[in-house]
């Protein structure tokens, strides 16, 4: 009888505990806020301009900081270069070679991960 009623007590607190550890609860909300992006370039003989229109807040004060919604950074990569971090709307690159070159720009929260807003751009040196 003993070793039933210590069964049983057992199995109760091993299912209280299981239960109480299948529910994931996420404390990181979810974006409702998807920006804009436009992105355009200019090209002066051997320099582009890169030109963003986003209605994302460009934030240097919070870069690589909490997640504010609405706030962040872009990303931009030229002819598939390491990426560099942008907090403004407008970007010069200087003696670029003749030719096509490929720019990736995509928006990004302030702690990096993205927003899934991107675009790319192709323009040519002559």
């Amino acid at each position: 009888m003993r070793k039933w009623k210590g069964f049983c007590i057992i199995a109760a607190v091993t299912l209280s505990i299981s239960g109480c550890g299948s529910s994931k609860t996420n404390t990181t909300p979810a974006n409702s806020f998807t920006p804009t992006l436009e992105a355009s370039t200019t090209v002066n003989g051997d320099s582009a301009t890169l030109r963003i229109t986003t209605d994302l807040k460009l934030s240097k004060e919070h870069y690589d900081q909490q997640r504010k919604q609405g706030e962040g950074h872009v990303h931009v990569s030229l002819d598939k270069a390491e990426k560099e971090i942008m907090t403004t709307t407008e970007k010069n690159y200087e003696h670029l070679s003749k030719g096509p070159h490929e720019l990736k720009v995509s928006l990004h929260n302030n702690d990096h991960t993205p927003y899934d807003v991107s675009k790319t751009i192709t323009f040519e040196v002559k």
